[in-house]
């Protein structure tokens, strides 16, 4: 591994998972803008691997024997997404840091945009999607939903329809590598760091190559990191839960005994099995929802206290 100390102004860091067939047009298409920048400010692409199962290692090696500039992080298993972006932020250099995933879905060419905001004194530059090429109106109206809904459950101002597409200044970048939780949701963080952000708007483009790495499970996944990360608000909707349908309860069973009491007889709706059973079956689920909520807490408070790193890096290259 060359040693390569020589100061860098502009890093940027694409976390890669099986996306062999986009490295290359990918490596090309950012160093050609990044060539191409006012000043020609010195720069570096970060290309982390994060256990990919196919020829991705590879080509990025070949991308790193042929281009002075690129860095290769190759983590020693998958860790996923958000983790191998923390990755490959932990290792970057640059006074300004762009992170972009690898598909090409996200333009590089807004890059110089970027920049130049940021020398106009910005210490974030987000990509806010103004269109989506190529995605389904199930994929577009559940994203649609994440970011209203997260954006009304957490106390931290999250930018709508921004994804990771971004560039932060390097007091940005500290202030996330110092902060190591590992159910990670970046732009999360970035919004809760505050400092100077402004939003670029652009189309995004349809996926050209390989398939996306998010099923629907990890769409969900991802958002209840999100929404566990930065809000308490599952927890006292539990709770709000709980005091009014035991409310509910205690005014059904007072009914019960006025009745009782005046000889009234039975009301319709607490005669029989019918109604028994859609009453425990009614509370049965509250106490579910109730006790999946705290275990989602729960689980989390467990990864954290453990305390292991947020990944491994098998080994650090560089031209």
């Amino acid at each position: 591994m060359a040693a390569n100390v020589a100061p860098v102004t502009l890093s940027v860091v694409v976390p890669l998972y099986n996306e062999e067939a986009n490295v290359a047009p990918l490596v090309e298409r950012v160093t050609s803008i990044l060539e191409a920048l006012p000043d020609r400010p010195s720069y570096e692409l970060v290309l982390v691997n994060d256990g990919s199962a196919d020829s991705t290692a590879q080509f990025i090696r070949e991308e790193l024997r042929r281009r002075p500039h690129v860095v290769f992080v190759n983590l020693s298993r998958n860790f996923g997404h958000q983790l191998a972006a923390t990755a490959g932020l932990d290792v970057s250099r640059g006074e300004a840091v762009v992170l972009m995933d690898g598909d090409l879905q996200d333009p590089p060419e807004l890059i110089p945009e970027f920049v130049e905001r940021w020398r106009a004194g910005y210490d974030v530059v987000y990509a806010v999607r103004r269109t989506r090429k190529g995605e389904s109106t199930f994929k577009l109206a559940t994203a649609r939903a994440f970011y209203r809904i997260i954006r009304r459950l957490t106390n931290v101002s999250i930018p709508m329809d921004a994804g990771d597409f971004r560039l932060m200044s390097r007091r940005v970048v500290e202030v996330l590598k110092r902060s190591r939780e590992r159910h990670r949701f970046l732009r999360g963080m970035v919004s809760w760091a505050g400092f100077a952000q402004t939003p670029v708007e652009y189309d995004r483009d349809e996926r050209r190559y390989g398939a996306s790495k998010y099923p629907i499970s990890k769409m969900l996944k991802f958002a209840i990191d999100g929404v566990t990360s930065f809000s308490d608000v599952p927890l006292r909707f539990a709770t709000y839960l709980g005091f009014t349908v035991s409310t509910a309860s205690f005014i059904y069973a007072l009914t019960i005994i006025f009745f009782k009491a005046f000889r009234l007889g039975t009301p319709e709706y607490a005669r029989g099995w019918a109604s028994t059973m859609v009453v425990i079956l009614f509370l049965g689920g509250v106490q579910l929802i109730g006790i999946g909520i705290l275990g989602e807490y729960i689980g989390r408070i467990y990864d954290e206290v453990k305390a292991r790193p947020l990944y491994l890096i098998s080994d650090i290259e560089r031209s």
